[in-house]
């Protein structure tokens, strides 16, 4: 029997039968591996014990590994957090000290300016679309990585670029590429005898224009989280799969779906965070227009509070991201438990 106090445990044997021990030794012979019958008794710890765990040696000296995580995480998201709520709640402007005025910011972006529902429903299109594209073309690029050629390494290395680069860096080369004076896409239409456009005046080819450089550049981030996720799926399922006379899809619809699945509501949940959360993109390209039709969250808020100084409207902005992000966060997560479950 293992009799544990604390974090001290002793054993101290159990009396049983002879008969019983000899079969159960004679039943464990083939593995080699002796048994015995064990029983773990719980003691309940003192006040003493409890004290010492909490504030004890190896308890204080956990708690300054944790401590310099803890400040940054308190110095660059705590406190941000806590005074863009303060600022939210004041008419608060650049330069001048804003007094508390309630709910009034949250109200007039919700039911008096249009350009704050333009901008909701450019944040849903944009992270709707773009995260759909980038699941479904990252996996199709995963699946060609995983294919064996003689160049595998290179390709997979090379596919990461557009994810490691700066952002505002190849968001300038796309805006150069989409400019109408100097547009190489233009360039290479009227060549070809096709008609130019104007890619970044146009509201609708504008919102596709930035949809389409999130979607380049986060694609790498979900291929290659998927090729890992591939990787680790048994080949003996594919293997018995093809012994018993499946076909190419059918090993990819009842064995790579299936547990590719939990991988994949992972990559989606941050992707979409991300997405949701894009700055630098938009402000390169577009920064917002035409008429306000490729503002998101992050930007309009940029606009709102920086720009226009005016920090209490630009303050309720960001924060109307937060509820969005809870509510996604939380679907994800469930949805994260739901395919593991199925998965295993």
């Amino acid at each position: 029997m293992l009799l544990c106090q604390s974090s001290r445990c002793r054993w101290i044997p159990v009396p049983g039968k002879r008969g019983d021990y000899k079969g159960r030794e004679k039943g464990m012979a083939t593995s080699g591996v002796k048994s015995e019958t064990l029983a773990r008794v719980e003691v309940p710890m003192t006040f003493t014990k409890r004290f010492e765990n909490v504030f004890g040696k190896d308890a204080l000296a956990g708690y300054g590994f944790i401590l310099p995580a803890t400040i940054v995480l308190v110095a660059l998201v705590a406190y941000p957090f806590g005074l863009s709520v303060y600022y939210s709640l004041s008419d608060k402007v650049i330069g001048r000290p804003g007094s508390f005025i309630g709910l009034d910011n949250f109200l007039y972006i919700i039911f008096d300016d249009d350009i704050f529902r333009r901008t909701l429903r450019n944040t849903l299109i944009f992270a709707t679309v773009a995260v759909a594209l980038k699941a479904s073309f990252g996996l199709g690029l995963a699946l060609l990585l995983k294919q064996a050629t003689k160049l595998k390494r290179f390709f997979r290395g090379a596919v990461l670029v557009p994810f490691v680069a700066p952002t505002a860096l190849t968001t300038l080369g796309w805006w150069l590429i989409f400019d109408p004076t100097y547009s190489q896409l233009n360039w290479v239409l009227k060549r070809l005898g096709l008609p130019t456009y104007y890619w970044l005046g146009d509201e609708t080819l504008a919102l596709c224009a930035v949809i389409f450089v999130n979607f380049w550049r986060g694609l790498p981030f979900f291929a290659v989280t998927m090729f890992a996720g591939l990787v680790a799926i048994p080949q003996e399922l594919y293997e018995a799969a093809e012994t018993d006379g499946a076909s190419a899809f059918s090993r990819f619809l009842y064995i790579t779906l299936p547990l590719l699945r939990p991988v994949m509501a992972i990559i989606i949940l941050f992707s979409t965070i991300f997405t949701l959360a894009d700055f630098n993109i938009v402000y390169v390209l577009t920064r917002g227009g035409p008429m306000n039709s490729t503002h998101l969250f992050a930007t309009y808020a940029y606009t709102m509070g920086i720009m226009n100084s005016d920090l209490g409207t630009g303050a309720a902005i960001s924060l109307f991201l937060f509820p969005i992000l809870v509510f996604v966060v939380i679907f994800q997560l469930k949805m994260v438990r739901r395919q593991t479950d199925y998965a295993l």
